[in-house]
């Protein structure tokens, strides 16, 4: 699946609520209404022309997942915009306007509620940071690990490492009672224990279709007191996702996201900071194809 176009920008006139790296969020009414561009970001910073499809696919993943994990924790998606009418039943008449069809498949209405600012990280597989640490320390996020754990090898069991959520900034660990200092041991129990059973639920699901999730990183909010998921849920844009066929313990793992973007960034010398460079096209095809091969893989759905 290939758009004619990529969505870099969205210009809606609608009350703007907050614009990520990816996604742009507009008030809709008592709703929010997210939208997923076609945006990539490496390194911290957006790159020009970004990723035909992407938005699309991430969208869909995302909606998968919210739907089969419901059953573990309530989350905030109303409605999935097939078709753009379905809109207007969130505005009164004189506020409504022609929806740009781009709209379609890539963005979905959802509940306004207060988010918890925490990255709620699992990890499953060691690489990564994770793995950078260990080599220096012996521990992720300050945790002791057992002695000779190899590169991207499984551990014994997943583990909960929170991040700080910054604004504009990088995201920092966080020690459990640092979470708990925060948000209160009540929520931050309840934060592990969700995030962890989300990941294996996703975990064991994905081994069926022959996919590895390394790692992953929820988001959650209040929905008053309750508890819900948010944002998106087990993307590669959230996920290190790897093939078990190719899976071999002790060398870093090939995964179905961003990574011929980081190769070619890592390969040309960039500085990392902005602006980033154009991407040659052979990057911006191989890219699109693994994000939509791991929707394929994932959902069992061959995308139109």
């Amino acid at each position: 699946m290939t758009d004619n176009k990529v969505l870099m920008e969205t210009a809606l006139p609608l009350p703007s609520f907050i614009k990520g790296k990816v996604r742009d969020t507009y008030l809709l009414g008592d709703k929010l209404l997210i939208i997923a561009s076609d945006r990539i970001s490496a390194f911290d910073v957006i790159l020009p022309g970004g990723i035909p499809g992407k938005g699309r696919v991430l969208n869909r993943i995302s909606s998968f997942w919210f739907e089969k994990t419901a059953r573990i924790i309530p989350n905030h998606v109303i409605e999935l915009v097939e078709d753009v009418s379905c809109l207007d039943k969130y505005l009164p008449p004189e506020e409504r306007f022609r929806y740009p069809e781009y709209l379609s498949g890539r963005s979905m209405v959802v509940k306004r509620v207060k988010r918890v600012s925490v990255e709620c990280v699992v990890r499953g597989y060691i690489a990564g940071s994770a793995w950078s640490e260990y080599k220096k320390t012996g521990t992720v996020n300050g945790m002791p690990m057992p002695k000779g754990l190899l590169q991207s090898q499984e551990l014994p069991e997943p583990i909960f490492t929170p991040t700080t959520k910054g604004e504009g900034e990088h995201d920092h660990p966080m020690t459990i009672a640092e979470l708990e200092a925060m948000v209160g041991k009540e929520l931050a129990d309840k934060l592990a224990e969700k995030s962890l059973a989300l990941y294996k639920l996703g975990r064991e699901y994905a081994r069926q279709r022959g996919i590895i999730i390394a790692d992953t990183k929820f988001e959650f909010g209040l929905d008053g007191s309750e508890l819900i998921l948010i944002d998106e849920a087990l993307t590669p844009d959230s996920s290190r996702f790897w093939d078990e066929k190719t899976y071999r313990v002790g060398e870093a793992q090939d995964s179905y996201d961003k990574q011929p973007v980081r190769d070619y960034l890592e390969a040309i010398g960039w500085d990392k900071e902005p602006p980033g460079p154009v991407l040659p096209d052979e990057v911006i095809k191989s890219t699109t194809r693994r994000y939509e091969y791991a929707y394929e893989r994932i959902t069992g759905i061959k995308l139109v």
